[in-house]
């Protein structure tokens, strides 16, 4: 049974990050509360007073600008999968955000409210870790840049200071002959295990490659030592050792047995996946 509380509804950044750092540990931000009301519910949480920061304006725009493609952090994942500019810029963003959860969740779940609670069956950490995503950070007193593969920081925990918000999320602009892939498996309704990479061509090798893994562990992880498998390689060598980069990314995911399956279930499973993921960039890379 959900109890009691106080809800918050400030109408700017520095009115909730002093809400925040006046009230402390018995105060939330609440984005889309798809996950902290299922706690709150469930009685393994509870806040004295929940802030809204739905009233603050402007907080869920999808804009270009300077080379990015800015975020807000109020967007739902339903707004996301529709976004015309992310379907031509960042189209693997888009279909990551079709398949996130079920439609309830995408209705009113937001990408920010997803980033921050940290759940570890998560889709978006991956793919926004091999896009080189960075973070903006808001409080009363100024803002400041996250990079993403900083943020997560165990199970349900994040960088953020106490009297900070996450307002928006910036990922670079798709260079020529690049693309990104991100495939999941999962047999309950949350991911087992979730693949993303993205990988540029010069002429006809690898010239950039970023793998990251979800799900798998606590935390998304970039897996750097199955990069250099890649990295600089012709496409017909990439694609004789992209088992070989599967095997290292699978033993360096940080992988961990749980209702999802086992530790090595997903460390296969996240060869397997990376496997797909390549074939599918280079394809859409050309």
């Amino acid at each position: 049974m959900l109890r009691r509380f106080r809800l918050e509804e400030p109408e700017t950044i520095p009115e909730a990050s002093e809400l925040l750092s006046r009230h402390g540990e018995s105060a939330r931000i609440y984005a889309g509360g798809t996950e902290l009301l299922l706690v709150m519910k469930e009685g393994l949480a509870h806040y004295e007073r929940l802030v809204n920061i739905k009233t603050i304006p402007d907080l869920d725009r999808v804009e270009r600008q300077d080379g990015v493609i800015s975020i807000g952090a109020l967007a739902t994942h339903r707004r996301l999968a529709t976004d015309e500019i992310l379907n031509q810029q960042l189209p693997a963003l888009v279909a990551m955000e079709k398949k996130v959860a079920n439609i309830r969740v995408r209705e009113v779940g937001t990408i920010g409210g997803n980033l921050c609670f940290a759940e570890p069956h998560a889709d978006p950490g991956a793919l926004l870790l091999a896009l080189g995503a960075k973070l903006v950070a808001a409080k009363a007193t100024g803002s400041r840049e996250i990079p993403i593969e900083r943020f997560f920081i165990d199970a349900y925990e994040n960088a953020l200071e106490a009297d900070e918000l996450l307002t928006a999320i910036r990922v670079p602009l798709m260079p020529p002959r690049s693309a990104a892939a991100y495939l999941k498996f999962g047999y309950l309704e949350r991911p087992s295990v979730g693949v993303a990479l993205f990988l540029s061509l010069d002429g006809g090798a690898v010239g950039e490659a970023r793998i990251a893994v979800g799900s798998a562990g606590p935390t998304p992880r970039r897996i750097e030592a199955a990069e250099e498998i890649l990295r600089g390689k012709p496409i017909d060598e990439a694609s004789r050792r992209i088992e070989e980069a599967g095997r290292i990314a699978g033993e360096a995911s940080d992988a961990i047995s749980d209702l999802h399956g086992s530790k090595d279930y997903k460390e296969h499973i996240v060869g397997v996946l990376l496997k797909r993921a390549f074939a599918q960039a280079v394809k859409d890379c050309r």
